[in-house]
C-alpha cells in the first residue's frame, strides 16, 4: 500500500525531462550525479532477454551528464526487483542473486566505457527488513526477522557477484556499496539500555557492513545469526570481495531502551524534527563518519544520501522559502567537515535529493518531499527552492564539490 494509492509510473518524469534536469544541475554547479538503473527497464522478466531500448535511456543520460562536466555515479539496485523474479521467490530465492549478476553484466557492458564508479546496492537493510520483515515496502512481506535475514543474505550475495562482474568487465574502476546508517544512542546510562543499544547497532549498522568489510556477521545481533540459511558461511568470501568505498546514507539517529532484553525505539521529545517525523541530529553523522574510518578502517567514504523532508511549497510570490532544509544541510555539511578534520576519509557528498520524487510507501505525501528542486507532479514544472540557491552559492564559494 502507498499513500493515497500513488504509483511511480510517472513521478518526476526524469525519463523524458532528463536534459532539463541536467541543465538544472549545471545551474547549481554540481559536478557529480548519483542515479539508479531500473532492473525492470533493462531486463523486464529479470533473467531473460535484454531490453536494449531501456539501456538506450541510460546511454543518453550518461552522455548528457558527461557533455556537461558532470560525473555519473550509477547505482545498480535501488529496490525495484522485476515482478517476474518476485513471483519466483524474489530475494528469498538464491538464483535471484545470479540474475542480478547477469543484469550487472548487461549494464556494465553497455555503459562501462564511460563510468568510473559503480554502486552495487542501495540500502539492502531497507529492502530486507522493511520489505520482508515489517511489510511497509515492496514486496510487502511481514515475515519477521527470518524473512529479513534470508532476503538480506541473498542481497549481499548479489552484491558480491556484481563486484566480480564489475572487476572482470571494467578493471581499474571504483566499486562499492551504499548502506543506510543510524547512530544508535541508549535512552539512559543504565547497563541494560547500553546493552540494548549495542544489539540495535549490530542489527541496523553492522548486519550489512561487517559481512562486506570483515567477512562475518556481527554476533551480538539479538538472535539474527540463528536465522541465516543453511550453508551461509560458504558465501562470506564472495560477499567480502574488496570494495573501494562505502556509500553512507544518513538522515537521523535512533534512541533505544531495553524492553525484555531487546531494544525498543524511543521517541525523544523536545527536539527538532522533519515534517516526516525524523529527528534532526547532525552530530550523529559526524560520529558515524569518524567511526567508519577508525573502527572499521574503511579507506574511502561517500555520503551518498543526506537530506531532509519538508513540505514547503511556493508562497504567493512563487518562491519556496525552505529555511529548515537549508539549515539541515548547513548543519550536516558542517558535521561532515568536522569529521574530515578528525580524520574521516570522506571523498564526496550527495544531497538527497535533487528533485521531489516518488517516495516509496509515502508516494506523494507532501511531508516527504526531499528535493532541493520542487516538482509540481501535475504539470512537471521544476522550481528551485531557496535551499537549492543556497547550495549553489556554497558550491561556488568553495570552487565546486569533490
Amino acid at each position: 500500500m502507498t499513500f493515497e494509492g500513488g504509483t511511480g509510473d510517472v513521478a518526476c518524469d526524469h525519463y523524458h525531462l532528463f536534459r532539463e534536469d541536467v541543465a538544472l544541475m549545471v545551474e547549481l554547479g554540481l559536478t557529480a550525479y548519483r542515479f539508479s538503473v531500473a532492473w525492470p527497464r533493462v531486463i523486464p522478466d529479470g533473467a531473460g532477454e535484454i531490453n536494449h531500448r531501456g539501456l538506450d535511456f541510460y546511454d543518453r543520460l550518461v552522455d548528457e551528464l558527461l557533455a556537461n562536466g558532470i560525473t555519473p555515479y550509477p547505482t545498480l539496485y535501488h529496490w525495484d526487483l522485476p515482478q517476474a523474479l518476485q513471483d519466483r521467490g524474489g530475494w528469498y530465492d538464491r538464483p535471484t542473486a545470479d540474475a542480478f549478476a547477469r543484469f550487472t553484466e548487461a549494464v556494465v557492458s553497455r555503459l562501462g566505457d564511460r563510468i568510473q564508479t559503480w554502486i552495487t546496492l542501495n540500502e539492502p537493510w531497507v529492502s530486507a527488513f522493511i520489505g520482508h520483515s515489517e511489510g511497509r515496502h515492496a514486496p510487502g512481506k511481514s515475515d519477521g526477522d527470518k524473512g529479513a535475514v534470508t532476503a538480506g543474505h541473498n542481497l549481499l550475495r548479489a552484491h558480491g557477484k556484481a563486484m566480480s562482474v564489475i572487476r572482470s568487465l571494467s578493471p581499474g574502476v571504483r566499486a562499492g556499496i551504499t548502506l543506510d546508517f543510524s547512530t544508535i544512542y541508549p535512552e539512559s546510562f543504565s547497563d541494560e539500555d547500553k546493552a540494548a543499544a549495542e544489539i540495535a547497532d549490530a542489527r541496523k549498522n553492522g548486519w550489512f557492513l561487517e559481512p562486506v568489510v570483515r567477512g562475518r556477521y556481527p554476533e551480538n545481533s539479538g538472535g539474527l545469526l540463528d536465522l541465516l540459511p543453511d550453508g551461509w558461511e560458504s558465501d562470506l568470501a564472495e560477499i567480502a570481495a574488496p570494495v573501494d568505498f562505502i556509500g553512507v546514507n544518513y538522515y537521523t539517529r535512533t534512541v533505544v531502551r531495553a524492553s525484555d532484553g531487546r531494544p525498543e525505539v524511543v521517541r525523544t521529545e523536545g527536539v527538532p524534527r522533519m515534517d516526516s517525523g525524523w529527528e534532526v541530529f547532525p552530530e550523529g553523522l559526524r560520529v558515524l563518519l569518524i567511526r567508519l574510518g577508525s573502527e572499521y578502517g574503511i579507506p574511502s567514504i561517500y555520503v551518498t544520501e543526506n537530506g531532509a523532508a519538508y513540505g514547503d511549497g511556493p508562497d504567493s510570490t512563487g518562491r519556496i522559502r525552505d529555511e529548515r532544509r537549508t539549515q539541515y544541510l548547513e548543519q550536516h555539511l558542517s558535521a561532515v567537515a568536522d569529521a574530515i578534520e578528525d580524520g574521516a576519509p570522506v571523498h564526496g557528498y550527495f544531497v538527497w535529493s535533487l528533485l521531489d520524487n516518488f517516495e516509496w510507501a509515502s508516494a506523494y505525501d507532501n511531508n516527504t518531499r526531499f528535493g532541493v528542486i520542487h516538482v509540481d507532479f501535475e504539470t512537471q514544472k521544476r522550481l528551485p527552492k531557496d535551499s537549492a540557491h543556497w547550495y549553489a552559492d556554497l558550491i561556488a564559494a568553495h570552487g565546486g564539490p569533490s
